[in-house]
């Protein structure tokens, strides 16, 4: 192993705070890690990390040549890319919501990889926020207004149409909606309208719905018989019509085409939906991470494209 694939090793345990996570996510033996690290320490005469039971730490020593580390190996990858025979190579872990990514991103992956045989990708769901470099990730895709960490690097990708949607079923229970202003609970008899109850990620309350009224935003929440957390259930709540859904126009194409489900206040859209690919300063833009997102933006524009 050469000294150049010895940082990478030295950064990836000093990002993931463990030996055998940065062995798997490089594909590694996990002696080689140790070996690896053994010899930078060796031929610097420090300590470069702390090992405990639990975990293992930088020292002060390995602090400072992390960083150092990452500045030769970005000026590496950059020198690299700018001869267009390297092929960008190796492991890109990205975390995104699972609808985004086989409707998004999956059609278009046959293609990535003919283009790019030595590139890998793992595509993760969680629904939660993660550390993106503590657990990692080389990008991760969020729509909606960003709570992540600042200092992460952002790119927006897209911004998805939104609407408000139930099943004729509920239709013929509940009435026709006119205005917003017929949800409101002055408004509301016995039995009136109600909304499937979403919750996202790590948020208290169930997302209110939102309408453009004359330009300005509105926000109305009605009584829900369900709440729901995953976006597959919240559209399958609407079908069945348990209440008032708004998504983004892409995940009900199917459900509209066929009657299942159609399109209420359509004067009053809910706000579009930003989605952005975020990544850290540390990892900056490897050849393979460049390629990566570059294909994210076209496969968005596509999509999204063909959506209207």
């Amino acid at each position: 192993m050469d000294r150049f694939d010895a940082m990478r090793v030295f950064t990836r345990v000093v990002e993931r705070r463990s030996f055998t996570h940065a062995a798997d996510d490089l594909g590694l033996p996990r002696s080689s890690v140790t070996d690896a690290i053994k010899g930078l320490e060796a031929r610097l005469g420090v300590r470069l990390l702390q090992r405990t039971t639990r975990q293992v730490a930088p020292t002060l020593d390995g602090e400072a040549y992390y960083r150092r580390c990452l500045r030769l190996i970005s000026d590496l990858e950059d020198a690299e890319a700018g001869f267009t025979g390297v092929k960008a190579s190796g492991l890109v872990r990205i975390d995104v919501h699972g609808t985004q990514a086989r409707h998004f991103l999956l059609p278009g992956l046959p293609r990535l990889l003919e283009a790019y045989p030595d590139l890998r990708l793992h595509i993760s769901e969680a629904h939660h926020t993660i550390d993106i470099v503590r657990e990692g990730f080389d990008c991760i895709l969020r729509a909606g207004d960003l709570t992540v960490d600042s200092s992460l690097i952002k790119r927006r990708l897209a911004t998805l149409e939104r609407g408000t949607f139930a099943s004729p079923d509920y239709i013929r229970r509940f009435g026709q909606p006119e205005t917003p202003q017929d949800l409101r609970a002055e408004n509301l008899k016995a039995g009136g309208h109600r909304m499937v109850g979403l919750y996202a990620p790590d948020a208290p309350e169930v997302a209110p719905l939102d309408f453009m009224i004359k330009g300005k935003p509105s926000h109305v929440v009605l009584p829900s018989a369900i709440t729901v957390t995953g976006p597959e259930t919240n559209v399958a709540s609407a079908l069945l019509g348990l209440g008032l859904i708004q998504v983004p126009r892409y995940r009900v194409e199917a459900a509209l085409a066929s009657g299942e489900l159609v399109e209420v206040l359509s004067d009053y859209p809910p706000t579009p939906l930003p989605v952005h690919v975020l990544y850290s300063h540390t990892r900056q833009l490897s050849p393979r991470l460049r390629v990566v997102i570059d294909w994210m933006v076209e496969q968005f524009r596509e999509r999204n494209r063909t959506a209207h």
